[in-house]
């Protein structure tokens, strides 16, 4: 792209940070307004989620992990649906165009954008006075037909979820200085893993194909696990029976919870976990897990369906059910 002399500054900015990362040739070099995504009797998952600023990042995060915190909530959202990736275009909203801060962002953005096969196919770049504000909508391709919903969901399906839950929540505790940061002080390994969780999730694109083919309900996990569930259980018009000490937690959260530091409620509702909440028939449910140890994802069960639409209920080690105070994140 050749930008002439009278070009914007946007267009400068675009140019230099942005027009490599668009490799797909429908994305025109980004010389266009809008961009073609090919079909091929594939029926096309779209997706889209913002970050801001102060709600989803710290103003402190480094440039590389914001970009790559955009992108992967959205490819978390395509693993769930078992789509393959496709592409994606970008919002942004900045305060300034420092090269410190944008060439970073471009750089994890595009090594990003090339693990996960799904390339940039345009966007739109303004200035803010506020916080900064990145916005992805994401393209994915599934057979005709085989999106997997929220809807589907049978009684006596078996409940899955991939990874651990509750890490996210709890970096960002350690991050704004709170009891968790306090109780890992001799800990620094434990603080960078939880840190990792919350700044870079890890979306479970390799699990997707596994989900299409076996899951009968599915959705990630970003506002937290209990109410996520609940969301899929209203979409499918069922409820759940969860067993607390089968969610699946690190060894830095157990331990954290051993010790009285947190509360169960803390992992169970904290949000940004970006892991894979499904529902499987019995006979699949082995499948699943299988699937997931080939291709280094755990996948364990935690519950059941059930009849009924109340809200899921979260029993622990003696049946007794968890009165949860709250049950995911609100950004209102």
């Amino acid at each position: 792209m050749t930008i002439p002399q009278n070009s914007s500054a946007e267009d400068s900015l675009i140019a230099r940070y942005f027009k490599p990362l668009a490799t797909d040739p429908g994305a025109f070099g980004l010389v266009d307004d809008a961009a073609v995504l090919s079909s091929s009797g594939d029926d096309i998952v779209v997706t889209t989620d913002a970050v801001v600023e102060g709600v989803h990042y710290l103003a402190s995060d480094p440039p590389d992990t914001i970009a790559r915190k955009a992108l992967r909530v959205n490819l978390s959202d395509l693993a769930a649906k078992g789509a393959s990736p496709a592409g994606f275009v970008l919002t942004l909203a900045l305060r300034s165009k420092e090269d410190a801060w944008l060439r970073p962002f471009a750089d994890a953005l595009g090594e990003d954008a090339k693990t996960f096969t799904c390339p940039l196919l345009g966007g739109d770049t303004v200035s803010t006075p506020g916080p900064q504000m990145i916005s992805i909508t994401a393209f994915g391709r599934v057979p005709k037909g085989r999106m997997v919903g929220r809807t589907g969901a049978n009684p006596r399906d078996v409940i899955l979820v991939t990874g651990t839950i509750g890490d996210a929540a709890l970096g960002l505790d350690v991050l704004t200085g709170g009891a968790v940061a306090a109780a890992l002080t001799s800990d620094p390994a434990a603080k960078d893993a939880l840190i990792s969780r919350y700044r870079i999730p890890q979306p479970r694109n390799r699990l997707a194909q596994a989900v299409r083919h076996h899951a009968t309900a599915a959705m990630d996990v970003s506002d937290g696990l209990a109410g996520d569930l609940t969301k899929l259980c209203a979409a499918s018009g069922v409820s759940a029976t969860i067993s607390v000490a089968d969610v699946p937690l690190s060894a830095a959260a157990a331990g954290l919870i051993a010790r009285d530091v947190v509360c169960v409620e803390t992992l169970l509702a904290g949000g940004d976990d970006y892991e894979v909440l499904c529902t499987v028939p019995p006979a699949q449910s082995d499948a699943l897990i299988a699937a997931g140890q080939a291709v280094g994802v755990a996948v364990t069960a935690i519950g059941t369906i059930v009849a009924g639409h109340e809200r899921p209920r979260f029993l622990d080690r003696q049946g007794q059910e968890l009165a949860l105070k709250r049950l995911s994140y609100s950004h209102f």
